[in-house]
């Protein structure tokens, strides 16, 4: 009869050890015999004993923290506990430490060969089902692999075959994924993934987009080619993923905005010189004789109306220069010197209405690199709006400070603000608040030069305002 399983006995007590050994040996099994620890322990690493007979005590310890032990490193190890009595506590314990079952005295063959089979039988059983679960598992594992994988490849067919660049970022900058546009468009040759970015895509741009956005949100960011293609690029970081950089060719754009203004800049030229000859004649009408005092007003009216349009067509060249990419001069400029000289220019118009001013200027503060005559103009038209809308003895408070890379100008004023729904209109060009007061006259062009200038120098600027309670203006600006 051939020889069944291996059952490895761990008792104290030798005189039980034999009647143990003589019953499953009649029984055709293998029996291993461990009197200490290390025998235990050699036995199982050597032979897996397909179940283990286990003393109440053993090596000096308690057996169920031996079962417990074994059943750590060996979970579908069947374990049976040998105590010298029987209890309802026993029981308990058993049951509660997994183990297969137990034996008390008084012993017979039949009931430890018994015990022996029914825990084999179970854990073979037990055996079975975690083969076919895992089997399940496995099946179901593979075949979500399967779906994943072909997800993925239907994911990088759409990112590669859309007309948009689309790169993809782990959270340390470097590459994960880019589509055919991107890989065109800056000539990549061979697998680029897992590199950083700016190591991969040499290109100016791409490097001040991506050192911009990890200090404030970005969104809008323009890469210019020397063939004259222009990309608007955006910035989208992502959680649990790192970022995206999407990019869409605006060339066609560009080149319609440039073409509109050109128009506009030659229409407005070519307004200029007849309106100034209007302006000189008006002054000459008067030195030819007396005039009575009707005529003298009809002049002045000649004369305002003139200077007016005269300002709206100075604000559409500002207008069409900016738009058209002439405002290319650069220089170190310091902001605090050209704000303290735009605010004394205005002490006259403070004064007329009685308003208060508050200055807070950060010394020391860093330089920009830009157009200061652009600088100046973008702090005339805020600080000129404040004045016109703000009530007579009202207070405009100027702010202006650095943090981190970035200047940041805010000016404060306590006009009849702006409605909520319309914050997002007032940088368009001619558009005014629908509750300006009718008494203060404009273009409607002022926020939309100053919005871009800031543009121009990849700066940001936005409002919070309440009705009845004033604007605020914010102008952030890159340093360096």
């Amino acid at each position: 009869m051939p020889k069944r399983d291996l059952i490895l006995l761990a008792l104290e007590d030798s005189t039980t050890s034999l009647l143990m050994q003589r019953a499953l040996r009649a029984a055709s099994y293998e029996v291993a015999i461990a009197q200490e620890a290390s025998a235990l322990e050699k036995i199982i690493q050597e032979s897996v004993p397909a179940l283990l007979l286990i003393g109440e005590k053993f090596s000096g310890q308690s057996g169920l923290r031996w079962a417990g032990e074994i059943l750590e490193r060996f979970p579908t190890m069947p374990v049976v506990l040998y105590a010298a009595t029987d209890s309802l506590e026993l029981c308990k314990q058993v049951l509660q430490a997994g183990l297969s079952g137990y034996l008390c005295p008084p012993l017979r063959n039949d009931d430890i060969v018994q015990t022996v089979e029914h825990s084999l039988a179970h854990a073979r059983r037990m055996g079975d089902w975690l083969r076919r679960e895992v089997k399940k598992t496995t099946a179901s594992l593979e075949k979500r692999a399967e779906l994943s994988e072909a997800e993925r490849k239907r994911f990088e067919h759409i990112f590669s075959n859309i007309q948009d660049g689309v790169i993809i970022l782990d959270d340390e900058g470097r590459i994960q994924f880019v589509n055919r546009v991107v890989a065109s468009v800056f000539e990549l040759n061979g697998n680029c993934r897992g590199k950083p970015i700016i190591e991969v895509i040499n290109h100016p741009d791409i490097y001040t987009l991506v050192k911009r956005a990890k200090l404030v949100p970005l969104k809008y960011h323009e890469i210019s080619f020397d063939d004259g293609r222009i990309f608007n690029a955006q910035y989208t970081p992502i959680e649990g993923v790192g970022a995206v950089i999407t990019m869409q060719d605006i060339s066609y754009l560009k080149q319609l905005d440039r073409m509109k203004s050109e128009v506009v800049h030659t229409i407005s030229h070519d307004l200029r010189s007849p309106l100034t000859s209007v302006l000189g004649y008006t002054e000459l009408v008067e030195r030819v004789g007396a005039l009575n005092d009707q005529q003298v007003e009809f002049i002045n009216r000649i004369r305002s109306s003139v200077e007016s349009i005269t300002a709206l067509v100075n604000d559409l060249l500002d207008m069409s220069r900016l738009e058209a990419g002439f405002d290319t001069r650069r220089e170190v400029i310091y902001p605090e010197n050209i704000l303290k000289f735009a605010l004394d220019t205005v002490e006259g118009q403070l004064q007329l209405k009685g308003l208060s001013l508050a200055v807070d200027i950060q010394p020391n503060l860093p330089s920009l690199r830009g157009n200061p005559i652009r600088l100046r103009q973008l702090f005339d038209n805020l600080i000129g709006n404040a004045i016109k809308y703000s009530p007579p003895g009202g207070v405009i408070s100027v702010s202006l400070r650095a943090e981190g890379q970035q200047i940041i100008f805010k000016i404060s004023d306590q006009g009849p603000g702006i409605p909520p729904t319309e914050q997002a209109r007032i940088f368009e060009k001619f558009y005014r608040a629908s509750n300006a007061p009718d008494s203060v006259t404009g273009s409607g062009l002022g926020l939309a030069i100053v919005k871009s200038i800031v543009d121009a120098y990849q700066g940001r600027i936005w409002v919070e305002s309440a009705v009845g309670k004033g604007s605020t203006f914010f102008v952030v600006l890159p340093t360096g």
